[in-house]
């Protein structure tokens, strides 16, 4: 199978993720409105305050249609140009595995530090992801 295609696979595992973290937020959701701690009506126009936990949960959802959108671009454009390297598409999981891990923090103990780092890991290997495909643009470019 070539590294053009093996790109493929961090993006579906970046989705999956995307989806246990929906399922996270669901169910705190029905929870807090199960428990009492948030009327259902509150979902209506999201007026009052709903409980930090499913607060958590719902910045994470959010949060993950914010800096990962970069990832699925640059994982497109590696498709596109394309940048046939292992190294691309180990970064690529790299990337999934940080944001993995960003998540488990954030939805778990929340450690503040360790949340940063992950995110921070995170950002350092999309950097590196744009890195390649600005030196494959640049080489076809050079081409033309």
């Amino acid at each position: 199978m070539s590294t053009n295609v093996q790109i493929i696979f961090p993006m579906c595992a970046m989705f999956l993720l995307v989806l246990v973290v929906l399922g996270k937020m669901f169910l705190g959701r029905v929870t807090a409105v199960r428990s009492g701690a948030v009327k259902l009506s509150f979902y209506r126009t999201l007026q009052g305050q709903e409980p930090e936990q499913s607060i958590q949960a719902v910045r994470h959802f959010a949060n993950l249609f914010e800096a990962p959108i970069l990832f699925y671009v640059a994982c497109i454009l590696g498709l596109i140009l394309p940048v046939q390297s292992i190294v691309f598409v180990i970064l690529a999981w790299l990337y999934v595995l940080a944001r993995a891990v960003h998540a488990f923090i954030h939805l778990g103990k929340n450690d503040v530090i360790k949340r940063m780092r992950a995110y921070g890991f995170g950002w350092l290997v999309l950097v590196g992801m744009w890195l390649m495909i600005t030196e494959k643009a640049i080489h076809i470019a050079t081409l033309t």
